[in-house]
């Protein structure tokens, strides 16, 4: 999670694996380089020149997942069992190891201790929220995740707090982001990129129904699952539209900002659109394929500039591209939003895409040209060492740590508050925070979705019992939902 200033036109502080600014091209040079380019998914050759990140070191992510499976075995005899009206929290979740770090925010995966199933968990310090303004974002995002469901987003399964953090649990994603692949110098081949825009164009067409304009599409919040396909997250700066209503606010990250973001800001007007979403689609497909984006756009770079910059500078294509691509690429680029690729429609038709199974592709059934490896943790193996070493307020000793400011503030006078403000601020998002389970709710939809017994299938099923016996049976279908469904 980031600050608001942060959020709102940077490329620096982006989400967990902050991108370094886009490289720069080289002036009066568009041409491919002499050197024969890598097989897809093969690292690139770094000249001297390159500054994006150096590989990390390998993380032995089997040999972890086999210790841990190990650790764990001897627990499973003794499983818990949680009261099903008892609301999820904290306990409810093994700690397993941190993966990632925003300015606030931090995730970790997490096994649930009575099913086993891992997640991850992102925690966002309440204080820290107040401090910087983004409880309002922090909520809204809440808002969304509760209502929406893809296979192509990165799905939320329950929210929770403490007196310290709020949490989501969400899909645990093991392929890493775009962005961590692209500072290791992986090159993507053109199918792999139209995979992920058609992945993409799916998640965008189902947010468009439920009138959500994302605003933060780029390679950081783009993550893989083990097979190699495409999840969108992240949905912090999201915005909710409807009836032809228009956005106005200034939202996003600089270099991955559509034209009239800066253009409504700079000269007012009637806003924004879901265009915009599918201009950033555009700007990280030509990212993936070249190395850097169509654009020399940065964090520093001031709005009046920038609604220049789109009128004078053209961008260049490699010629080796296909023509195809190179087609879809512009139609995504387009700086008039009225003529923009914008509609999952628009994306069927382009040449480009013919041939797309788009049946099999909802269904995860096309093969991603490009696979995580399964042998290593996508991520900075430094985000563990952190938690353990540096953090002050440790994830993993929370349970003792809130005894004893427990014990500590029943033996302060309440009058005495350092900070009344704070503490109203906080006794609010205690208040006013939604606890959701979607677990719970698909047990429910479940039950309810059940078809009535028909009187033969109850005979077929029960035997047959003299008539005064009968009678007394309770008269409860399967409809009826068990004591803790809610």
């Amino acid at each position: 999670m980031r600050s608001g200033a942060e959020r709102r036109g940077s490329s620096a502080a982006a989400s967990p694996g902050s991108p370094p600014p886009g490289r720069a091209r080289p002036a009066g040079s568009d041409a491919p380089s002499a050197l024969p380019p890598p097989a897809a998914g093969q690292p690139r050759a770094r000249d001297s020149g390159d500054v994006r990140a150096q590989p990390r070191p390998l993380f032995q992510w089997s040999k972890w997942k086999k210790r841990m499976g190990s650790s764990m075995s001897a627990a499973t005899a003794r499983r818990p069992v949680f009261d099903d009206k008892e609301d999820v929290n904290f306990d409810h979740f093994q700690i397993l190891r941190a993966i990632g770090k925003g300015s606030f925010g931090k995730v970790c995966i997490v096994q649930k201790r009575d099913t086993e199933k891992m997640y991850a968990m992102k925690y966002m310090n309440k204080q820290q929220c107040i401090e910087r303004d983004e409880v309002r974002n922090v909520f809204r995002e809440l808002e969304i995740l509760q209502e929406i469901e893809h296979v192509f987003l990165v799905n939320l399964w329950y929210s929770f707090q403490d007196e310290e953090d709020m949490f989501m649990v969400v899909d645990l994603l093991l392929g890493g982001d775009l962005r961590y692949h692209l500072q290791q110098n992986v090159q993507f081949s053109e199918d792999t990129v139209r995979l992920y825009i058609c992945e993409m164009a799916l998640a965008l067409d189902y947010l468009r129904g439920q009138h959500i304009i994302h605003r933060d599409v780029k390679p950081d919040n783009i993550l893989l699952d083990e097979r190699g396909h495409a999840h969108l997250t992240d949905f912090n700066i999201a915005t909710i539209i409807k009836d032809g209503e228009r956005a106005t606010a200034l939202a996003g990250t600089k270099p991955y900002m559509a034209p009239e973001i800066f253009h409504s800001f700079v000269n007012g007007g009637t806003g924004y659109s879901f265009e915009v979403d599918w201009w950033s689609v555009g700007v990280m497909a030509y990212e993936l394929l070249r190395g850097w984006r169509p654009y020399d756009i940065h964090s520093s770079n001031a709005v009046e500039s920038l609604v220049q910059l789109f009128s004078t500078v053209s961008v260049q294509y490699v010629p080796t591209w296909s023509k195809e691509m190179v087609a879809l690429l512009r139609k995504l680029l387009t700086v008039n939003p009225e003529h923009r690729l914008s509609s999952l429609q628009d994306v069927r038709a382009a040449p480009a895409l013919a041939g797309v199974l788009w049946d099999h592709l909802s269904e995860k059934r096309v093969e991603p040209g490009f696979v995580p490896n399964k042998g290593r943790l996508h991520c900075d193996p430094t985000f563990e060492l952190e938690e353990m070493i540096l953090e002050s307020r440790p994830l993993h000793k929370k349970k003792k740590r809130l005894a004893k400011n427990k014990s500590r503030d029943n033996s302060r006078d309440s009058s005495q508050s350092e900070n009344d403000y704070l503490q109203d601020c906080l006794d609010a998002i205690q208040q006013d925070f939604v606890i959701f389970n979607r677990e719970k709710l698909k047990r429910s939809q479940d039950l309810l979705s059940e078809p009535l017994p028909t009187p033969e299938s109850r005979d077929a099923a029960e035997p047959v019992e003299d008539e005064a016996e009968r009678s007394t049976l309770p008269m409860c279908g399967p409809i009826c939902p068990s004591a803790g469904s809610g």
